[in-house]
């Protein structure tokens, strides 16, 4: 099955030419079990695109593995299905899982409520780079320009990482937190380094996309739409600029705005 979905024929209708079939598309979701070593972990609910970065992604980001050179292989199954992560050394799996915020179901072992000195992802970022507010403006307008999933079905978040000139890398997926992991995957599996980078996404900034987006190296993340309360706090204690309801004519930046230089 695409990404996109198969064909339905439809019906739409208009309140003023009344009814009329057409060919549609739904985006296409799908469950996926994701196995470490030989041993079944978890299964996501997923757009089935980039599966290989959303695995790699996912347990980079849940501080599995830390570096490329830790995994030996990746093998997504012929019907996308299933997806075998083996790493170099032996890995314990999670004993409880954390229902997240997530729009399909997220699930972390990293828990919020911990002391924000105790949580991996609360490091704070050091650098001093500064971007142009236009940046965030441009980057919010490519980001809806490279949505190709979306145009084809609608239904689906896109995330993206820039420089502050361009897009270097984009995701699309059902689940919002699922783009954040798949951005992370492959920009570990292409040994690719986008730093101090812009994080965009199309979806909310709740707790557990703060959390990604910071151990993907954003020092600024920007939404479409809102922060939550947990994300706010998690920003101002990790030194990143988070941004919300960035339009063409402008944003609101909720912390840190001295990212954001002019």
């Amino acid at each position: 099955m695409p990404p996109s979905g198969p064909v339905h024929h439809s019906r739409r209708f208009n309140i003023t030419t009344g009814w009329e079939a057409v060919e549609t598309r739904v985006i296409a979701e799908t469950a996926v079990s994701l196995s470490v070593n030989g041993e079944t972990w978890l299964s996501f609910t997923c757009t089935p695109a980039d599966l290989d970065a959303l695995a790699v992604g996912f347990l980079y980001n849940e501080r599995i593995f830390q570096k490329r050179d830790e995994i030996v292989a990746v093998d997504v199954c012929q019907q996308d299905s299933h997806i075998d992560v083996w790493l170099n050394h032996t890995v314990e799996r999670p004993t409880q899982w954390q229902r997240t915020s997530g729009c399909t179901g997220g699930q972390t072992s990293v828990s919020i409520s911990q002391p924000a000195q105790d949580r991996p992802s609360s490091q704070r970022i050091l650098s001093t780079q500064k971007f142009d507010p236009l940046a965030v403006v441009k980057g919010m307008e490519q980001l809806l320009e490279v949505q190709e999933l979306y145009r084809e079905s609608g239904g689906v978040h896109c995330s993206a990482v820039s420089d502050g000139e361009v897009i270097r890398l984009r995701a699309e997926d059902i689940g919002r937190h699922n783009t954040i992991d798949k951005l992370s995957g492959r920009l570990l599996l292409n040994d690719m380094h986008i730093f101090p980078a812009i994080v965009l996404t199309t979806g909310r900034v709740s707790s557990e996309m703060l959390q990604k987006s910071a151990r993907l190296g954003a020092t600024v993340v920007v939404s479409r739409t809102s922060p939550t309360t947990q994300s706010v706090m998690m920003a101002e204690e990790m030194g990143i600029a988070l941004v919300g309801y960035a339009r063409r004519n402008g944003f609101m930046v909720y912390t840190h705005p001295e990212r954001l230089s002019g």
